[in-house]
């Protein structure tokens, strides 16, 4: 999983939530461990709004690959 570079993003939920629905989105990354009531909501949008989505098997490699110190269940790259 790597975005590309340079990336404009939102890391976390309400953010690439509202970035999704506002049609800013251009990508979406969700991690495989996190919760599932964040997680399936969230990939739900992502695919009502045509946002293609791709999985990170962890919330710590996803902070981490958008260069954050700290786990993150969402992304998303902006358009």
């Amino acid at each position: 999983m790597q975005p590309d570079s340079p990336v404009r993003c939102y890391v976390g939920l309400k953010q690439s939530t509202e970035a999704v629905t506002e049609g800013f989105a251009k990508k979406a990354y969700i991690a495989l461990d996190a919760d599932e009531h964040v997680r399936l909501p969230f990939e739900t949008l992502c695919r009502e709004k045509g946002v293609a989505v791709e999985f990170a098997e962890t919330k710590a490699k996803l902070g981490k690959t958008f260069g954050i110190n700290v786990p993150a269940a969402v992304a998303v790259e902006l358009k």
